[in-house]
């Protein structure tokens, strides 16, 4: 991946494990989006967070360190996540025999696509703020009311998430 270049991006849950189902795993997701927005690491033009994977259209602007962007976010929200686990038997399916890591949370092979032209990172995007209402999701009836997307940023003009910035001021 590289700097100034739009990509939608997939991350999953090891073993496809349903750990973002509840909001707080949703929210240090968020928090961290916030993070690299807010300090100019990333520009976030779409996203949902679904049960156990993450798909975002982002666009990095400068590394984080010695981290790109999108390391920073694995990084942190996995540390995040064995805090909130640390004392549960929820933390034990994510213990790997490794001598990097006791614990791991996101899959190895995150998919960044590189979005170049306005027509695919369109398809993206609608992709993205439709997977909540697919048949074997149903995680709501209209996908602009999924509260962890941006849906309702391009379909209505509003949105709680102040990170996000329209694709259309970029391309």
């Amino acid at each position: 991946m590289q700097l100034e270049k739009i990509y939608f991006y997939t991350s999953s849950i090891l073993g496809w494990k349903h750990l973002l189902r509840d909001d707080p795993f949703k929210n240090i997701i968020i928090n961290s989006l916030y993070y690299l927005s807010d300090n100019g690491f990333i520009s976030i033009y779409g996203f949902v967070i679904m049960p156990n994977h993450i798909h975002l259209i982002f666009e990095m602007k400068k590394a984080n360190g010695k981290e790109l962007p999108h390391e920073s976010l694995m990084k942190y929200t996995a540390h995040e996540f064995r805090k909130a686990l640390l004392g549960t038997s929820e933390l034990e399916p994510f213990s790997v025999n490794s001598s990097t890591r006791a614990y791991q949370f996101w899959e190895r092979d995150s998919l960044p696509i590189e979005l170049y032209s306005r027509k695919v990172l369109e398809q993206k995007l609608t992709y993205i703020h439709t997977n909540p209402v697919q048949p074997h999701w149903n995680l709501c009836k209209d996908f602009v009311n999924y509260p962890y997307s941006s849906a309702s940023f391009y379909e209505e003009g509003v949105s709680d998430f102040t990170f996000l910035k329209h694709y259309m001021d970029r391309i």
